[in-house]
């Protein structure tokens, strides 16, 4: 895990810290007055990503926080979600897959909001000069993913489309950074990934096969662990920060040319691979409050890694959705 805050960050968030909680303050009962004081000592240990929605907080205008942050990265949302299992972490956000086999294991934590977004991102991609057409030719191929993620589901759904089964593949199961060095050396021959790998990849020459689109549901969730949510001043703190990560995600769709240079900046690649993402996504990012569609995503989801032998039984998901922070994002 890795701090982002750094001493003179530190000393800046406090001061704007302080003067959100004075305007904030003034006029209040002394019981409110209180609350307050007692707010501005928590601490809400968050998970999210290199580049994630807590680098734009400035330019989106919600820095402002009035109670503590500890920020920590991670490479993936089953990071996160074993973070909070532990113990180690009050919110983070994944896609809805992690959440599953979280539930499968009783983990301690609920899904508490829905991120609707992108899935042009998430592809199969084959090597540049590949005479595989369509994922019907799997048969025999290797063909990479990262287990137990929306890669890992759309395969599932791409061989079970084409009357195939992993037992009629080489699958490869490798992280991505491993999997995109083993793409360039010729030891795939498809790979179904997600995120910026996928820029790197075309950057070289790789074909896109499939986007994800009317395979994934573009759910993504946030979720927080339940001790936290027990908790009326985390609950509250929480509720806060959906507000704003609500406001990032406005101010990314309205903003996109300055979050890809920002991102390009953070990321160390060029700015044009975060546009690429813009220009070709399927829908904007939006924060939206949990409702019955989204927890039907997520039930199929489950249903079928169940009948695929990676669950040891039917999870029923709806006990980890959570309804008590949809206030904040209506």
């Amino acid at each position: 895990m890795y701090s982002i805050t750094s001493k003179g960050g530190a000393r800046r968030q406090f001061l704007r810290r302080g003067a959100a909680m004075a305007a904030l303050v003034a006029g209040w009962s002394n019981a409110t007055r209180a609350a307050a004081a007692q707010l501005r000592d928590t601490t809400l240990r968050i998970g999210t990503y290199k580049g994630g929605d807590s680098y734009y907080f400035n330019e989106a205008g919600v820095d402002n926080i009035p109670y503590k942050t500890a920020v920590a990265e991670f490479a993936g949302g089953n990071l996160i979600v074993e973070a909070m299992s532990s113990g180690s972490l009050d919110f983070g956000g994944m896609s809805e897959i992690p959440p599953i086999f979280a539930a499968a294991g009783g983990a301690p934590m609920k899904v508490i909001a829905v991120l609707r977004g992108d899935v042009n991102n998430q592809v199969v991609l084959v090597p540049k000069n590949s005479g595989i057409t369509d994922p019907a030719q799997f048969k025999g191929k290797r063909i990479g993913y990262v287990r137990s993620t929306t890669s890992h589901y759309f395969l599932i759904q791409l061989l079970k489309e084409n009357g195939l089964t992993f037992k009629d593949i080489e699958p490869v199961a490798l992280l991505p950074q491993d999997a995109l060095a083993a793409f360039k050396s010729g030891q795939l021959d498809a790979w179904v990934i997600y995120g910026l790998v996928v820029e790197f990849a075309k950057s070289q020459g790789a074909r896109v096969l499939r986007t994800a689109k009317g395979y994934l549901s573009g759910n993504y969730v946030i979720s927080a662990s339940t001790p936290a949510i027990a908790d009326p001043l985390k609950h509250q703190a929480i509720g806060d920060y959906l507000q704003r990560v609500a406001k990032v995600y406005d101010w990314i769709n309205k903003n996109p040319d300055r979050w890809a240079t920002r991102s390009g900046q953070i990321a160390g690649v060029p700015p044009q691979f975060f546009l690429n993402q813009v220009k070709s996504r399927s829908e904007p990012y939006k924060l939206i409050p949990v409702d019955e569609a989204a927890i039907k995503s997520q039930q199929k989801v489950a249903d079928v890694f169940a009948e695929a032998g990676l669950l040891s039984r039917r999870v029923d998901v709806r006990p980890i959705w959570d309804t008590s922070f949809a206030k904040y994002l209506t």
